[in-house]
């Protein structure tokens, strides 16, 4: 049974729940809040039963999937209380169409059993990529300040270089700049992603730093689950400190909105890794997981 939550005070409700699983639902949870914020994706979330769910989903509307081979769209946010036997909810075609190329992505390690053993059932091949998941030490204090007992942080408080005023300036990215991003992302590259970074530059917060030819050398973005995202420095302008700037930039910003903030780093990137660290964020290993299906 799929039943899908409509109207403010269901949504809240969620919110509200989820919020009681982090980390675990963070990515569910980042979402919906900003479904409770106007859901500037136009998002829809599903459950197995209400309001005792087991398996929460939280999906594009069924009108804004036009493209089957479009994986950054047909994106699916999972969270599930019971993830050894949320198989045959996900598995409903009537929940996600296995048929289409899509990601699935949640901070529980724990789905891809299920999430193989669906693989072999509706014969589709599946990648799974896992990362570091790091939360700011402030986000952690208001969201899950248990997560504040690790030891895995700087001890001191967050130190960023000073930029340049006379060379560098803060500004917000252009939908004109989603070329350059689409260059640099690890998960980028082509015409689709380019087309899912426009819409996340022309709906959420951006922020960069323009170089001395008034266009960016770094920057940072974010995404419908409100995850900082596709953050990049051209080569030339690398190690001077602006990476770990604009991502304390923008981490206060987001913050004063009041927005859950967190991120991810490969476990290959040890770069992003001390900026992280720097930067006083808490890691949780294999934290971030996102599955890319592709029907055989």
């Amino acid at each position: 049974m799929m039943l899908p939550l409509q109207g403010a005070q269901m949504l809240q409700t969620l919110e509200k729940y989820l919020r009681k699983s982090l980390p675990a639902s963070l990515k569910v949870y980042g979402t919906v809040f900003h479904m409770n914020h106007g859901n500037p994706f136009n998002l829809k979330a599903l459950v197995d039963k209400w309001p005792d769910f087991n398996t929460v989903v939280v999906c594009p509307q069924e009108q804004d999937i036009t493209d089957d081979l479009d994986h950054y769209t047909n994106n699916y946010q999972i969270f599930s209380k019971d993830p050894q036997n949320c198989q045959e909810f996900l598995g409903s075609p009537e929940l996600i169409n296995w048929k289409q190329q899509l990601q699935i992505q949640s901070s529980q390690p724990s789905l891809n059993e299920a999430i193989q053993n669906l693989a072999a059932i509706k014969s589709f091949k599946v990648k799974q990529t896992q990362c570091i998941l790091y939360i700011p030490c402030e986000t952690a204090k208001e969201l899950a300040p248990f997560l504040l007992e690790s030891k895995n942080i700087s001890p001191s408080g967050v130190k960023t270089k000073t930029i340049n005023q006379e060379m560098f300036k803060l500004s917000s990215m252009d939908v004109a700049h989603a070329d350059l991003v689409n260059k640099f992302w690890y998960f980028g590259g082509n015409e689709r992603s380019q087309r899912f970074i426009e819409r996340c530059i022309q709906t959420f917060p951006s922020f960069c730093i323009l170089g001395p030819q008034g266009t960016p050398v770094c920057w940072a973005l974010m995404d419908q689950t409100g995850e900082m995202r596709m953050a990049g420095t051209l080569p030339e302008y690398r190690d001077q400190g602006l990476v770990t700037y604009i991502l304390n930039y923008q981490s206060q910003e987001l913050g004063k909105l009041g927005f859950p903030i967190y991120s991810h780093v490969d476990y290959r990137n040890e770069a992003m890794q001390r900026v992280s660290y720097n930067l006083r964020h808490i890691p949780i290993p294999r934290g971030w997981n996102q599955w890319n299906c592709v029907s055989l």
